[in-house]
């Protein structure tokens, strides 16, 4: 098990990282998209600027990540801890955080957003505090 899980731990980590890149720049980028006018060439760029980070990269990494996620949570005997339990509690809310930027990316694509400048900002930090508790349990495995 060492070595192979080894290298499936680092592109977990790897997957990780390149998804919450996505998680952290993708409200950003709807920050500013919510200032340019429907139609114009800076609303079509931003379109074509969340598109790309959600389609070429997070989408591909959450893929890679849930699947190593799983098969070090099968190698790992964690399934049975209470620590991992809460962990994928978290991961579901990040899961869903991701399903609302994909549906929020589609209603920009649509010019039809109705969120607000404040709104997305105050959803940028959702992300971070997620990671936050899922960085601590998983280093800590506190229970």
């Amino acid at each position: 098990m060492g070595n192979l899980y080894s290298w499936i731990k680092a592109l977990h980590i790897l997957s990780v990282i390149a998804f919450m890149a996505g998680m952290l720049y993708l409200p950003r980028l709807f920050v500013y998209h919510v200032g340019t006018a429907p139609g114009s060439q800076a609303s079509e760029l931003f379109k074509i600027m969340e598109r790309r980070l959600e389609t070429a990269i997070m989408r591909p990494a959450f893929i890679v990540l849930i699947a190593t996620g799983i098969t070090l949570g099968w190698k790992g005997h964690f399934f049975a801890t209470g620590w991992l339990g809460t962990k994928l509690l978290l991961v579901l809310l990040m899961t869903a955080a991701y399903g609302y930027l994909i549906a929020s990316r589609y209603r920009f694509a649509a010019d039809a957003n109705k969120r607000s400048v404040r709104f997305f900002r105050i959803f940028n930090e959702v992300p971070t505090l997620l990671l936050i508790g899922i960085v601590i349990l998983a280093v800590l495995k506190p229970f």
